[in-house]
């Protein structure tokens, strides 16, 4: 379990960087409500970075540093389309991370982010995730 919640918070932050990168260049492209809607989708994706670091060490676990994951080049053309690909992914990770034996809190909090990556890629906008 430590392992695949390792893998879960890696991802997470290479999904972080994806929508700041798109945020970044909405923000220079002078589109500010996409640039906001980007800024939600990352500070969601960010927020599971943290609670997923934030379990690692409740379970007596240290968190693998993600310091050598860089962000991929992204562009603004048809974003949503690969946007939805890579939510798709994420919801295919933690959909089999359930599959596995899980403590309650661990597999709440699974739940919980599984349920922000599907108004996610419904919706490709951010702010669903509880505090």
């Amino acid at each position: 379990m430590i392992d695949a919640l390792q893998r879960c918070r890696e991802a997470e932050k290479e999904q972080a960087l994806f929508y700041r990168s798109l945020a970044f260049l909405a923000e220079e492209a002078g589109d500010a409500a996409l640039c906001e809607r980007l800024h939600a989708l990352h500070a969601d994706e960010q927020h599971h970075l943290s609670r997923i670091s934030a379990r690692l060490l409740e379970l007596g676990a240290a968190p693998v540093g993600v310091h050598h994951i860089r962000a991929q080049r992204a562009s603004l053309q048809d974003w949503e389309t690969h946007a939805r690909e890579r939510e798709r992914e994420e919801i295919g990770r933690y959909q089999e991370l359930l599959g596995e034996e899980l403590d309650d809190a661990t597999a709440d909090l699974i739940r919980e982010i599984l349920g922000t990556e599907q108004h996610h890629v419904r919706e490709l906008g951010g702010k669903w995730t509880p505090a």
